[in-house]
């Protein structure tokens, strides 16, 4: 059963093949005997749990239209989950249970999805490893010396040791795509305002943050997308999407690929590697791929645009860190600090060289229908320390792993992270499609036939 996709579990639950109860407790059995050594959920087993099984089957019974039926669902640690526990990773919220359910978890219930627990993050989704106060370190599935990355780590290793076929994550700078990378499997973030996210905690990724599914295909995650998408009057940014016609198949698409997007940022030899043959295979597959690097205005970096996130937290939580340090992880405390440091006219500048990204992005992708590139330039490493100390060679700061994924949030934009291979010592890589702003549908549908040529070519599971 754990080797079953979301969508032929739906399938069976629907027919009357699968029990829902025999289907959570297989997937609970898979959390028993694998989370002690990941710590990739955390907290309580749901308390509705068993009542939520009662009512899918009554659902059944009646044939309503059920795309989830039955399939577990893990949901990050900051998303509001009904009457749990859900802690942020924080001290401060060590005791909070939630008051209802985020509007993604409540569509994903009313598709019959089962959230079976919760997943481990960072502190306030705001660090690319996942440990934190609560619930400690996360680690990598294939080896336990190693991190997954973060903030969704938990999900990410939650769905890739099959202790959940879906996961619901957060990403405000791509926490939803490196970790997915790093792992092997999908992780997707829609354009801003796909999925409505009226109510929950406030965090610091205003204007930024989507729910985004992680699963181990593109087919579920596209599955997940669509029973969470679509507007409410709640969200005022919440968008419909209308993209008029039909995807398109992936051989007429414009395509462009850029090894470093553009950036100077170095990348690792194994990950170049891995990335040069996928597109050597995608293009050998008959799909139109020109090289082509976005021309970012002068200045273009994630230095430029971390006012945003070190503000963010210091409006919420500036006042609780000068009271207490002790509560908060140090690297969140050092955010917080530098974020009340920061003048209004540093967040001016932050917020136009984050507009003039956007607009440099927009404009490539009215050239092309997608951009390709790394989703990470190195694999996953140790996890005792932020990040690599070194990528390509050189000597790097602890965010230079994360130098591929930002940009798109602040677009708007839709970007997937697919597996595409391995680089050293058989560890994943990601590659990362980008589309524009509501063109999510499209991303799916091409991304699923970029899957299938890359599994044909032995470098994605299959």
């Amino acid at each position: 059963m754990l080797e079953l996709d979301a969508a032929r579990i739906a399938q069976q639950v629907r027919a009357g093949g699968l029990d829902p109860a025999a289907v959570v407790a297989a997937f609970r059995q898979r959390i028993e005997a694998r989370n002690g050594e990941l710590n990739a959920v955390v907290g309580e087993v749901p308390a509705s749990l068993d009542a939520d099984i009662e009512a899918l089957r009554t659902r059944i019974a009646r044939r309503e239209a059920l795309p989830l039926a039955g399939v577990p669902v893990v949901v990050k640690d900051v998303i509001w989950v009904r009457d749990q526990r859900v802690t942020q990773g924080s001290l401060l919220f060590k005791d909070f249970v939630a008051p209802c359910d985020a509007l993604a978890v409540e569509r994903l219930r009313a598709a019959g999805a089962l959230v079976i627990g919760m997943a481990n993050s960072s502190e306030f989704a705001c660090k690319g490893l996942t440990t934190n106060k609560v619930y400690g370190l996360t680690r990598h599935p294939m080896d336990p010396a190693l991190t997954p990355g973060g903030s969704s780590g938990g999900c990410a290793v939650a769905v890739a040791a099959r202790m959940a076929p879906l996961a619901l994550g957060t990403d405000g700078g791509g926490s939803s795509r490196r970790p997915p990378a790093h792992v092997g499997v999908v992780g997707f973030k829609p354009s801003f305002g796909a999925i409505p996210d009226p109510f929950g905690f406030p965090h610091a990724f205003i204007g930024l943050q989507c729910m985004a599914p992680i699963a181990r295909s593109v087919g579920d995650a596209a599955l997940m997308f669509e029973a969470m998408a679509g507007p409410d009057a709640r969200d005022p940014a919440s968008m419909l999407m209308s993209e008029g016609n039909p995807p398109r198949d992936a051989r007429q698409l414009r395509i462009a690929f850029s090894p470093r997007l553009g950036l100077e940022a170095p990348v690792d030899e194994d990950v170049q590697a891995c990335i040069a043959r996928a597109i050597d295979a995608l293009r050998s597959a008959g799909l139109k791929i020109e090289d082509e690097d976005p021309a970012w205005p002068e200045g273009a970096n994630e230095d430029a645009l971390m006012p945003l996130q070190h503000t963010g937290l210091a409006h919420l939580f500036g006042e609780a860190w000068r009271r207490d340090p002790s509560f908060f992880d140090p690297d969140i405390g050092r955010q917080i600090e530098r974020g009340l440091q920061w003048s209004g006219a540093d967040v001016a500048r932050a917020r136009a060289a984050g507009a003039a990204i956007a607009s440099t992005l927009a404009g490539c992708l009215a050239r092309h229908d997608l951009v390709l590139c790394p989703t990470a330039p190195c694999v996953a490493w140790p996890n005792d320390r932020l990040g690599p100390t070194h990528i390509g060679g050189q000597a790097v700061e602890p965010r230079a792993h994360a130098v591929f994924t930002p940009f798109v949030n602040h677009a708007m934009a839709a970007a997937i992270s697919i597996p595409c291979g391995q680089g050293r010592d058989g560890l994943p890589v990601g590659l990362q499609l980008i589309a524009a702003r509501g063109r999510d549908r499209q991303l799916l549908h091409a991304a699923k036939a970029i899957e299938a040529v890359l599994a044909e070519s032995a470098l994605a599971p299959a």
